[in-house]
């Protein structure tokens, strides 16, 4: 059973770095991923959709659009979170998506995940583990490999 208090938006005053609390280490494998590297993932996985989207969708009835992007971003994210644990800016840059609990990662969380990035502000909303809301509605964690 969890610990309620990891449910808290408020930093604990004896936590020394994000993901002390949840029993993570300050650096290194399976520590909390940074904001920099979380920010050029997001970079680099809205610039491969963008690049799908102008090559294949630039004519036609479907002509360039940020819904055809934002479409082919939440594709590309959801395939990759469910087969490798990561888009692939988090790959790029040795990430992963990982449960709270432990196990694989559900197809669910995965979903949930997805669909909240491409609403931009729950990603943007952190708590003092460095964890976005679309990672605590998932229950996942954005860690280094």
């Amino acid at each position: 059973m969890r610990d309620p208090r990891l449910d808290a938006v408020s930093t604990p005053v004896d936590q020394r770095w994000p993901g002390e609390r949840l029993g993570l280490p300050e650096s290194g494998p399976r520590s909390i991923a940074r904001p920099a590297r979380r920010i050029a993932a997001l970079a680099i996985d809205w610039a491969l959709a963008s690049v799908i989207s102008l090559v294949f969708f630039s004519t036609g009835p479907w002509q360039t659009n940020g819904f055809v992007t934002l479409g082919l971003f939440a594709g590309i994210q959801l395939l990759f979170l469910l087969l490798l644990n990561g888009g692939v800016g988090h790959l790029l840059l040795g990430m992963r998506v990982v449960p709270l609990d432990p196990g694989r990662l559900a197809p669910w969380r995965a979903l949930v995940r997805t669909l909240l990035v491409c609403l931009f502000v729950p990603a943007v909303i952190w708590d003092a583990d460095q964890r976005g809301l679309h990672d605590r509605a998932a229950g996942t964690l954005l860690v280094r490999v």
